[in-house]
């Protein structure tokens, strides 16, 4: 995959963080650091929207869409790959924050969010568009895997150890085996089985109160 990487040399001075020249002189300039991210955000979704592949953005093609200069870009991704990541991350809703009812509940969020998910991946054809090229991109794939989905196994394992520890699950299984127990219906129905009922927020809780029925230890 080529990445395109910042040109060495001299740069005219970026204004896209704070206001500069004469106008501004006279008053301290406000910070547009999030303006300019949302810009860049937009301008590659509407790309995107507009058919183009993942493989064809350019870091100059996004800046010109987004009217910022490429500096404006590489101070906060380091190349293409980083910034296409953080797209796809904020297409998606973010991951659930622990709901302080007890490791049950926040089972039922964990598995919710991920029924979220694949609706979101049915509906929104940008999402769906990028997780799809994202496999045909070596490099972008495992940059995404690593900042995205290692870190949400992680958090799911972590809950499920947790729940290992209060007795809500067996102990004498595997963690990640009860991890894939656990998680593996929804995925199947989120992620390959496009036709399922994805629509009922109900789901998650049946789901978690069936498995933990034959998860939980002995009485």
């Amino acid at each position: 995959m080529k990445t395109d990487t910042p040109t060495a040399g001299p740069q005219a001075p970026d204004c896209g963080e704070r206001d500069c020249g004469a106008a501004g002189a006279g008053r301290r300039g406000r910070p547009r650091s999030e303006a300019a991210e949302q810009a860049i955000f937009a301008a590659v979704e509407g790309l995107m929207a507009a058919g183009t592949m993942m493989s064809e953005l350019t870091i100059e093609g996004i800046a010109a869409a987004a009217g910022v200069g490429k500096a404006t870009i590489y101070r906060r991704w380091p190349n293409k790959e980083a910034l296409l990541v953080d797209v796809v991350s904020r297409l998606e809703a973010p991951a659930p924050e622990p709901s302080g009812l007890g490791v049950r509940e926040d089972l039922v969020k964990m598995i919710d969010y991920m029924r979220r998910r694949g609706l979101a991946k049915r509906t929104r054809w940008v999402l769906k568009a990028a997780l799809g090229q994202m496999q045909s991109q070596p490099e972008l794939y495992a940059a995404y895997r690593e900042r995205v989905i290692k870190p949400r196994r992680e958090a799911a394992l972590t809950l499920i150890r947790q729940a290992v520890e209060e007795g809500v699950l067996r102990s004498d299984l595997d963690v990640e085996l009860l991890g894939d127990l656990m998680l593996g219906p929804i995925l199947y129905r989120a992620i390959l089985w496009d036709d399922s009922d994805l629509e009922d927020p109900d789901l998650a809780r049946t789901m978690v109160d069936s498995l933990l029925d034959g998860l939980a230890p002995p009485a």
